[in-house]
């Protein structure tokens, strides 16, 4: 497990381009979000996927969620209505996830089978860089193991996760922030709050 250290307000291209590399190979990164530490890989690497439920300790029954860069991006993976485009652009970029029914392009590993996903545009200069430069949305569930407190920092990330540990750390420091806001707006006549 390599561990790299990194400043939010002042990320450099090198560091961008190797935490990027490490997507692109497929490797399963912990990383600072918007909201809380989050473990990801390419949303589209089944491999990469279930090592994250490995690492989590998670059941596969439970959906991961994903980020993009763009809405450009999302409709490449999901679909979305008029209605739902003049909804998400009130509250996008920002630290609220919503499920909407996803295309087939996404791997059903992702999303345990289920039609939908749950999808963020967030508001992190440091994740936009990321995602533009993987071209493809990642994956971001909180860096934790599965019904336990999520990391706020990762200064004993090694002892945390025993045998089974993430390939990449990018270290932001403390982050005491929540988890993003989940709402269901795949009806958008019955909008559902799953998470505040």
């Amino acid at each position: 497990m390599k561990k790299i250290k990194i400043n939010l307000s002042n990320i450099t291209k090198e560091k961008i381009n190797i935490i990027a590399e490490y997507f692109r190979r497929g490797m399963v990164i912990i990383h600072p979000t918007d909201t809380i530490y989050g473990i990801g890989c390419l949303a589209n690497n089944k491999s990469a996927i279930n090592k994250i439920y490995k690492i989590k300790q998670r059941n596969k029954s439970h959906p991961l969620l994903i980020l993009a860069s763009s809405f450009t991006m999302i409709k490449k993976y999901c679909y979305i209505s008029k209605r739902q485009y003049k909804y998400l652009q009130k509250i996008w970029p920002g630290s609220v996830s919503v499920i909407l029914k996803k295309k087939e392009i996404l791997p059903e590993a992702l999303t345990s089978g289920i039609k939908s996903v749950a999808v963020r545009l967030p508001k992190s200069d440091f994740l936009i860089k990321i995602i533009r430069r993987v071209g493809k949305p990642i994956v971001s569930t909180s860096a934790n193991i599965s019904e336990q407190k999520s990391l706020t920092d990762m200064d004993n990330i090694e002892k945390y996760f025993g045998a089974n540990k993430p390939d990449l750390v990018v270290d932001a420091g403390e982050l005491k922030r929540k988890q993003s806001r989940l709402i269901d707006i795949r009806d958008m006549d019955d909008i559902k709050i799953l998470r505040n």
